[in-house]
């Protein structure tokens, strides 16, 4: 009891050694919930509730609908699905992890059922790039890798923790989120060490690094720095913990005025900022808070105005979450949905959101397993709730991680989806 007294005392007062008593602890911590938490994937943050018996397509009105094929992933296996507007699955692209990571089965073997793909990216020739995850790890994240479409490895980066988002801009060029731990003090900030460091890795086309940048550190020397210093000391262990990365379009650059073509919006969860980095001078030139909390997916849209998930601040809404456009100039929200009482949107984790050519929006509700497209009014056209369940009577379901709508005229002819993977109408 002395001990524990002591050692209570020292943490409190922040006195020698303090540090590595908090560390030792933290340690502690993560290793009994990876004991306790993981070993069941049902009770991991992969796997919620089911909210009904609903799979595949249960809502589908074709006059207001965006014709294509819908891209989404899944936590129940590492796996990137293509389904049509029936729920029909119509292209799968699947690859053990252990032929990914052949040099270290291990890293690929610690999270075992855990392992997803969080993002992935369709070319029209159906070649994906594949950001995969798992849970209960620090940091997380595992690579980023290219398949073609026959889930051959075409290339992969490993060499960091690769981890949400992976974008690819008008050229080709490749944009990643990387984070390590960081054990040397950010200078000019009181953050504690070890800390989670987020990077940005630009990439060519054929996977070949060409800058990699600290955002920590670029944050830290922004206008914007002030913000590390009202984090608590469990969240300045993840200061930034950075969850997009979205290039401004040539339509997005000539329309706004926080931002040209080129540069590159990033979502920054853990300080509510939205900002803009300007790769080549690798400063931030724009940035905003907003009354968004856990934000995701901040995406420039090509009116000028950004499109976001809020994931908790939606303090009124039925769910507590909502899609929101807003402004950047004014900070005025154009436009908003939030679902209804009976049908309400939360997923207090992860999620996006996309602009369609037709105006429509499809929308990534995570925690409840499945995508919606909407109309600018708020009328559901289609959705489609992931068909797999799990756990004890099957009551559990798979988040979907993220989803995108693509046209047909998006697809090179070589690459047509065929029918032999169809599972049947939903």
């Amino acid at each position: 009891m002395i001990a524990f007294l002591a050692g209570a005392w020292t943490v409190l007062s922040r006195v020698p050694p303090y540090k590595l008593l908090t560390n030792a602890h933290d340690a502690a911590g993560a290793l009994y919930a990876q004991a306790t938490q993981y070993g069941d994937r049902y009770q991991t943050d992969l796997w919620y509730d089911a909210r009904s018996d609903d799979k595949g397509v249960v809502a589908h009105d074709a006059a207001t609908a965006l014709e294509g094929y819908t891209l989404y992933t899944s936590s129940h296996e590492p796996s990137a699905f293509l389904v049509d507007m029936k729920g029909r699955e119509v292209h799968r692209w699947f690859i053990p992890p252990e032929k990914i990571w052949t040099e270290d089965v291990e890293a690929a073997g610690t999270l075992g059922p855990h392992i997803y793909i969080r993002k992935s990216y369709m070319y029209p020739n159906g070649d994906l790039l594949a950001v995969y995850e798992g849970s209960g790890d620090t940091p997380w994240g595992l690579g980023l890798v290219k398949l073609d479409r026959n889930s051959n490895v075409v290339w992969s980066y490993l060499d960091e923790r690769a981890h949400h988002d992976v974008e690819v801009g008008a050229d080709g060029t490749i944009y990643a989120l990387t984070h390590e731990m960081r054990h040397e003090p950010v200078e000019g900030q009181g953050l504690e060490t070890p800390l989670i460091e987020d990077f940005l890795v630009i990439l060519s086309p054929d996977g070949k690094v060409e800058k990699r940048l600290s955002l920590l550190e670029v944050f830290a020397e922004s206008r914007f720095k002030w913000l590390l210093s009202g984090l608590s000391r469990r969240t300045g262990q993840d200061p930034l913990h950075t969850n997009s990365v979205k290039e401004v379009g040539a339509e997005a650059g000539g329309a706004m005025n926080v931002a040209r073509e080129g540069d590159l919006m990033i979502s920054f969860r853990n300080v509510k900022l939205v900002a803009v980095l300007d790769p080549k001078t690798e400063e931030l030139v724009w940035g905003t808070l907003g009354p968004w909390v856990g934000q995701h997916d901040a995406e420039p849209l090509a009116n000028g105005n950004v499109l976001l998930f809020d994931n908790n601040g939606n303090y009124n809404g039925p769910g507590g979450s909502r899609v929101m456009e807003f402004a950047p100039e004014t900070m005025e929200i154009v436009w908003a949905y939030e679902g209804t009482k009976d049908d309400p949107l939360k997923s207090v984790l992860r999620s996006a959101s996309q602009r369609l050519p037709n105006g429509n929006t499809l929308i990534t509700e995570s925690q409840a397993g499945r995508l919606i497209e909407v109309t600018p009014e708020g009328k559901i056209a289609w959705e489609y709730v992931n068909p797999v369940r799990g756990g004890e009577g099957d009551k559990k379901i798979p988040i979907v991680a993220w989803g995108r709508r693509y046209a047909p005229a998006d697809l090179d002819r070589s690459f047509e989806p065929k029918p032999e993977y169809a599972s049947g109408e939903m």
